[in-house]
């Protein structure tokens, strides 16, 4: 009867091994999703900050040409303006298809393709 008794409580040791590698495994499986998410929004708010600021510059520059060539200087940049605000108003339009829809999918893809290529080595076992 003890012998059984050993067995059991090897059996609940391996359980219980199992079950910790388990919660430990999820645990780095979810710190690496979330540093990919991390780094994938830090990417798109770089990359945002950097159009921008591009967009910023060659719209002065427009502004200034657009004037000199008008010679007045303010038309250039109320024309300017006038262009910003219109591309603006499309950009507000289409937000949806344009950043809503890739930037889900991109954080959709982050944050389950770790889960889908564990369920196919998991079946690739299985077979």
């Amino acid at each position: 009867m003890s012998e059984e008794f050993k067995k059991a409580g090897s059996v609940f040791e391996q359980v219980t091994a199992y079950v910790n590698t388990r919660v430990t495994q999820a645990k780095l499986s979810i710190a690496e999703r979330m540093s990919q998410v991390t780094a994938l929004l830090v990417a798109v708010l770089l990359s945002a900050l950097v159009f921008f600021l591009f967009l910023l510059l060659l719209s002065a520059a427009a502004a200034i040409l657009i004037g000199q060539w008008l010679g007045i200087l303010w038309i250039g940049f109320v024309i300017v303006a006038g262009i910003v605000l219109t591309s603006g108003i499309i950009i507000w339009t289409f937000r949806g298809r344009l950043f809503q829809i890739p930037i889900m999918n991109r954080l959709l893809d982050a944050l389950f393709e770790k889960v889908n290529d564990d369920k196919k080595n998991e079946k690739d076992k299985a077979d």
